[in-house]
């Protein structure tokens, strides 16, 4: 049941499409940055950062469950979510929470495949994180940003991010050279398509994060840390969220396909290489699914982070 679930995941390389070298080379420079990240979170002191890393990757597992529709295209897409992750936790706490996503959806869903997991790290992981969030958000936003300005920073990064991500995919597919997508006519579809999600998912990352400043503005100070505030809410708050929204929202969302199914179908005019799509779910088996991998996510994130913390200088 679970690996069947592949469709709805946006912007997930399949293993058709790397070559061996470059699903390797992916996986130097994800892992390479993973590590990299696993010492600095090492090295934090809040002891509340793991259980909202945890509630946090839970509820982007579930947020990428929720497809919505590009008018007049015929395609899909939905709220990636490492952007916010980073703005809210740092870019290192973050890429730890998408890659852990990412591995659930890969292990449970057969999503995109150990192949071409670091290669999706890298893209939907280490381009937002660190990229769009440190190159686009930070200097925008400033130290201690007003609405308008965070919400500005917010769009223009997640924009930045999502071409980006879409980019690094259609170099990774043409030099990997095993699939018949040209360079140009592929890159010509990925671009605009992803700039229509990134748009959205600016808007979606700017009206969390302006509800958040209003709501609990302790969890926009120095990334990574919070006042001194009770957590449990929040924690309550984003287990709730991710509950409704795989068992209520995913009846509701689009079962068009995704950027990159989309793109490809128009660059060669046929039906999607085997084995980058497979049927999706049935509704109620879709939302099964998705509380599994949720509670998976949420599991792995917490097992990776404590034992960061166990770790962790005293």
């Amino acid at each position: 049941m679970l690996r069947e679930a592949v469709e709805i995941f946006e912007m997930h390389m399949a293993d058709a499409l790397l070559s061996p070298a470059t699903g390797m080379l992916m996986w130097l420079a994800s892992g390479a940055t993973l590590a990299l990240a696993s010492r600095r979170v090492h090295g934090q002191a809040d002891h509340r950062l793991v259980p909202l890393m945890g509630m946090f990757g839970a509820f982007v597992f579930a947020a990428q469950m929720l497809n919505f529709a590009i008018p007049l295209t015929g395609s899909s897409g939905h709220l990636g979510g490492a952007l916010l992750l980073a703005i809210l936790l740092g870019p290192h706490a973050a890429f730890i929470v998408i890659a852990s996503v990412l591995t659930v959806q890969a292990l449970f869903f057969a999503d995109g495949g150990l192949l071409a997991l670091g290669a999706n790290m890298f893209n939907l992981g280490v381009l937002p994180c660190y990229v769009a969030y440190g190159l686009v958000y930070r200097p925008l936003a400033g130290q201690a940003p007003g609405a308008r300005r965070m919400a500005v920073a917010s769009m223009l990064a997640a924009v930045v991010g999502l071409q980006l991500g879409a980019l690094a995919l259609v170099l990774q597919t043409v030099v990997s050279g095993i699939s018949s997508l040209p360079a140009l006519p592929f890159a010509s579809l990925m671009l605009p398509i992803h700039l229509a999600i990134g748009l959205a998912e600016g808007l979606a990352t700017a009206g969390l994060l302006l509800f958040l400043r209003r709501a609990r503005p302790d969890l926009l100070g120095p990334a990574g840390s919070a006042a001194a505030r009770p957590l449990r809410p929040v924690l309550l708050g984003l287990g709730l969220a991710a509950i409704f929204g795989i068992a209520v929202l995913s009846w509701v969302s689009s079962t068009q396909p995704d950027g990159l199914e989309w793109s490809m179908a128009r660059t060669l005019i046929t039906e999607p290489l085997a084995g980058t799509s497979p049927a999706p779910l049935e509704h109620g088996n879709s939302a099964v699914a998705g509380l599994v991998g949720a509670a998976a996510t949420l599991s792995l994130v917490l097992l990776v982070g404590w034992g960061l913390r166990r770790r962790a200088p005293r």
